[in-house]
């Protein structure tokens, strides 16, 4: 079954199957240095003894965004920015925490809120890709096996390939958002005095490795892409 210059044992063997090995490995170095990097700074408190939340409350006055709220999640994952209620939403850990990581992420996400408040243009379309986007990543891949089943059907299988690169599309987009949201949190950590000197070092270093994770999920995306032009681009049928 979809024999690709493979014989029987089909796509899985296929040598294309390297580009999604690349992906994953950029994925899983960029988690590890993430994961190890802020793990690093959560330890280290700074010394005005600001917390995640309170960094946030004083960032978003500064800038007169008094109409955004800050909300603490019940778990230490997901901090985000909702542009939908204009709310802050922490991680636990981070909105609780005196520490540079913290102080760090609730800064990254008050760039968002700063971004959607100046109508920031790449952010206004990472939101309208949103509904495209997670379409695409759902049914993409499931198009292209059941346009392959119907015995190649190319309606079917282009059909899937845009429905993907409208995910990957997302993800290209999301890169200049996520590097924008941290610039500005570096700046307005250091011109509100959150953090020292040294501080602001670690934090950047907790942005610089949080924006890599971006750039490797992209990478990863634009390898599996390539991979699935590879293998189902082509117009001819490929027989057993």
């Amino acid at each position: 079954m979809f024999g690709y210059g493979m014989g029987y044992y089909g796509i899985m063997w296929d040598p294309t199957y390297i580009l999604v090995m690349i992906g994953m490995v950029l994925c899983l170095g960029a988690s590890a240095l993430v994961n190890s990097t802020m793990s690093k700074y959560s330890r280290v408190r700074n010394m005005s003894g600001v917390t995640g939340a309170e960094a946030a409350r004083r960032i978003l006055n500064n800038e007169g965004l008094y109409n955004v709220q800050i909300e603490c999640l019940r778990k230490d994952s997901g901090d985000h920015y909702d542009p939908r209620t204009n709310t802050v939403r922490l991680s636990y850990g981070n909105y609780n925490s005196a520490s540079v990581t913290a102080v760090g992420v609730a800064a990254h996400e008050c760039g968002h809120a700063i971004q959607h408040a100046k109508g920031y243009a790449p952010l206004s379309i990472r939101s309208a890709l949103v509904p495209v986007a997670n379409i695409g990543s759902m049914l993409g891949i499931p198009l292209i096996l059941i346009g392959v089943l119907l015995s190649w059907n190319q309606t079917l299988i282009q059909i899937g390939i845009w429905a993907f690169a409208l995910a990957v599309l997302f993800q290209l987009v999301t890169l200049p958002v996520e590097f924008n949201a941290s610039r500005r949190a570096v700046q307005k950590v250091e011109q509100y005095g959150l953090l020292t000197a040294q501080e602001n070092t670690g934090c950047k270093k907790v942005l610089t490795a949080a924006a890599l994770t971006y750039v490797a999920a992209a990478a990863s995306s634009i390898l599996q892409l390539l991979r699935l032009l590879l293998l189902f681009g082509g117009n001819r049928r490929r027989d057993d």
